[in-house]
Protein backbone atom coordinates (compact mmCIF):
# COMPACT_ATOMS: atom_id res chain seq x y z
CA UNK A 1 0.00 0.00 0.00
CA UNK A 2 1.22 3.43 -1.21
CA UNK A 3 1.51 6.85 1.43
CA UNK A 4 -1.46 7.89 -0.49
CA UNK A 5 -3.64 4.61 0.45
CA UNK A 6 -2.37 4.32 3.96
CA UNK A 7 -3.17 8.07 4.35
CA UNK A 8 -6.79 7.37 3.17
CA UNK A 9 -6.89 4.11 5.39
CA UNK A 10 -5.99 6.69 8.90
CA UNK A 11 -8.60 9.38 7.60
CA UNK A 12 -11.15 6.29 7.02
CA UNK A 13 -10.20 4.68 10.25
CA UNK A 14 -10.77 8.62 12.65
CA UNK A 15 -14.05 8.95 10.94
CA UNK A 16 -15.55 5.49 11.51
CA UNK A 17 -14.12 6.48 15.64
CA UNK A 18 -15.97 9.43 14.94
CA UNK A 19 -18.77 7.76 13.81
CA UNK A 20 -19.50 5.11 16.35
CA UNK A 21 -19.19 8.08 18.73
CA UNK A 22 -22.25 9.57 17.33
CA UNK A 23 -24.13 6.52 17.12
CA UNK A 24 -23.69 5.52 20.39
CA UNK A 25 -21.97 1.84 19.26
CA UNK A 26 -20.02 1.55 22.06
CA UNK A 27 -19.16 -1.97 22.04
CA UNK A 28 -18.00 -1.63 18.69
CA UNK A 29 -16.14 1.90 19.20
CA UNK A 30 -14.25 -0.15 22.07
CA UNK A 31 -13.12 -2.61 19.56
CA UNK A 32 -11.28 0.41 18.38
CA UNK A 33 -8.87 0.25 20.50
CA UNK A 34 -6.01 -2.09 21.66
CA UNK A 35 -6.11 -3.86 25.08
CA UNK A 36 -3.33 -1.66 26.49
CA UNK A 37 -4.22 1.48 25.09
CA UNK A 38 -3.33 4.79 26.64
CA UNK A 39 -5.96 7.00 26.69
CA UNK A 40 -5.37 10.44 28.35
CA UNK A 41 -6.98 14.04 28.40
CA UNK A 42 -4.84 16.11 30.17
CA UNK A 43 -5.31 18.70 32.53
CA UNK A 44 -4.24 22.20 31.75
CA UNK A 45 -1.96 23.89 34.26
CA UNK A 46 -1.77 27.46 33.07
CA UNK A 47 -3.68 29.14 30.32
CA UNK A 48 -0.46 28.03 27.53
CA UNK A 49 0.91 24.57 29.81
CA UNK A 50 -0.89 20.79 29.97
CA UNK A 51 -0.14 18.29 32.66
CA UNK A 52 2.91 15.57 31.40
CA UNK A 53 2.68 12.79 33.57
CA UNK A 54 -0.80 11.29 34.41
CA UNK A 55 0.65 9.35 37.37
CA UNK A 56 1.58 12.75 39.05
CA UNK A 57 -0.55 15.26 38.03
CA UNK A 58 -4.58 16.19 37.30
CA UNK A 59 -6.03 14.64 34.13
CA UNK A 60 -9.35 14.59 33.00
CA UNK A 61 -9.38 11.46 31.97
CA UNK A 62 -6.86 8.97 32.10
CA UNK A 63 -7.37 5.07 31.16
CA UNK A 64 -3.77 2.59 31.13
CA UNK A 65 -6.22 0.70 29.77
CA UNK A 66 -8.80 -0.51 27.58
CA UNK A 67 -10.83 -2.14 30.89
CA UNK A 68 -10.93 1.68 31.44
CA UNK A 69 -13.10 2.70 28.96
CA UNK A 70 -15.29 -0.70 29.00
CA UNK A 71 -16.19 0.25 32.55
CA UNK A 72 -16.95 3.74 31.71
CA UNK A 73 -19.17 2.23 29.14
CA UNK A 74 -20.26 0.10 31.42
CA UNK A 75 -21.74 2.98 34.04
CA UNK A 76 -22.62 4.87 31.07
CA UNK A 77 -25.08 1.97 29.96
CA UNK A 78 -26.41 1.21 33.58
CA UNK A 79 -27.41 4.91 34.48
CA UNK A 80 -24.52 4.81 37.13
CA UNK A 81 -22.15 7.60 35.55
CA UNK A 82 -20.60 10.33 37.77
CA UNK A 83 -20.51 12.23 34.57
CA UNK A 84 -24.74 12.43 34.48
CA UNK A 85 -24.83 11.30 31.84
CA UNK A 86 -28.75 11.02 31.13
CA UNK A 87 -30.64 11.63 28.94
CA UNK A 88 -27.96 10.39 26.39
CA UNK A 89 -26.51 13.11 24.80
CA UNK A 90 -26.50 13.56 21.26
CA UNK A 91 -23.25 14.46 19.46
CA UNK A 92 -21.74 15.27 16.44
CA UNK A 93 -18.36 14.88 16.08
CA UNK A 94 -15.93 16.52 12.94
CA UNK A 95 -12.06 15.67 13.06
CA UNK A 96 -9.73 17.73 10.74
CA UNK A 97 -6.81 18.09 9.50
CA UNK A 98 -5.49 14.55 9.74
CA UNK A 99 -1.73 14.34 9.32
CA UNK A 100 -0.21 10.78 9.39
CA UNK A 101 3.09 10.07 9.86
CA UNK A 102 4.08 6.45 9.09
CA UNK A 103 7.01 4.29 10.90
CA UNK A 104 9.04 1.39 9.62
CA UNK A 105 7.56 -0.62 12.25
CA UNK A 106 4.13 -0.27 10.89
CA UNK A 107 2.33 1.93 12.84
CA UNK A 108 1.53 5.59 12.60
CA UNK A 109 1.12 8.47 14.62
CA UNK A 110 -1.53 11.01 13.64
CA UNK A 111 -2.27 14.85 15.03
CA UNK A 112 -6.12 16.27 14.12
CA UNK A 113 -8.30 18.61 15.13
CA UNK A 114 -11.34 17.69 16.71
CA UNK A 115 -14.90 19.74 17.20
CA UNK A 116 -18.20 18.05 19.12
CA UNK A 117 -21.35 19.53 19.46
CA UNK A 118 -23.33 18.32 22.05
CA UNK A 119 -27.05 18.38 22.72
CA UNK A 120 -29.11 16.91 26.02
CA UNK A 121 -31.36 18.65 27.92
CA UNK A 122 -32.21 21.34 25.58
CA UNK A 123 -28.81 22.81 25.87
CA UNK A 124 -26.01 22.82 23.46
CA UNK A 125 -22.08 22.21 24.13
CA UNK A 126 -19.46 22.87 22.22
CA UNK A 127 -16.00 21.43 22.99
CA UNK A 128 -12.94 21.66 20.52
CA UNK A 129 -8.90 20.80 20.68
CA UNK A 130 -6.66 18.30 19.11
CA UNK A 131 -5.85 14.83 18.98
CA UNK A 132 -2.52 12.82 18.83
CA UNK A 133 -3.11 9.33 18.24
CA UNK A 134 -0.32 6.19 17.67
CA UNK A 135 -1.83 3.81 15.53
CA UNK A 136 -0.84 0.45 15.06
CA UNK A 137 -1.89 -2.58 12.68
CA UNK A 138 -4.76 -4.41 13.57
CA UNK A 139 -5.70 -7.11 10.83
CA UNK A 140 -8.18 -5.31 8.62
CA UNK A 141 -8.06 -2.23 9.94
CA UNK A 142 -5.55 0.69 12.56
CA UNK A 143 -5.59 0.07 16.53
CA UNK A 144 -5.38 2.88 18.93
CA UNK A 145 -2.59 2.05 20.98
CA UNK A 146 -2.53 5.65 22.05
CA UNK A 147 -4.73 8.50 22.21
CA UNK A 148 -4.08 12.09 23.79
CA UNK A 149 -6.75 14.78 23.27
CA UNK A 150 -6.16 17.77 24.04
CA UNK A 151 -9.30 19.49 25.55
CA UNK A 152 -8.84 23.15 24.16
CA UNK A 153 -12.05 24.88 26.05
CA UNK A 154 -11.70 23.29 29.39
CA UNK A 155 -14.12 25.28 31.40
CA UNK A 156 -17.17 23.73 30.56
CA UNK A 157 -20.86 24.57 30.83
CA UNK A 158 -21.46 20.52 31.56
CA UNK A 159 -20.06 17.42 32.92
CA UNK A 160 -17.90 16.10 30.15
CA UNK A 161 -17.35 12.08 29.24
CA UNK A 162 -15.76 10.11 26.37
CA UNK A 163 -18.46 10.18 23.88
CA UNK A 164 -18.20 13.95 24.36
CA UNK A 165 -14.21 14.25 23.05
Amino acid sequence: MNDEARARSVENFLSLEATLLDERRWDEWLQLFSPDVEYWVPAWNSDTEVTQDPDDELSLIYYPGRFGLEDRVYRLRSGNSAASSMPPARTCHMVSCILPVFHDDGSCTVTANWNTQVYRSRQVATFFGAYRYLLVPGGACWLIRRKRILLMNDVVPTPIDFYAL
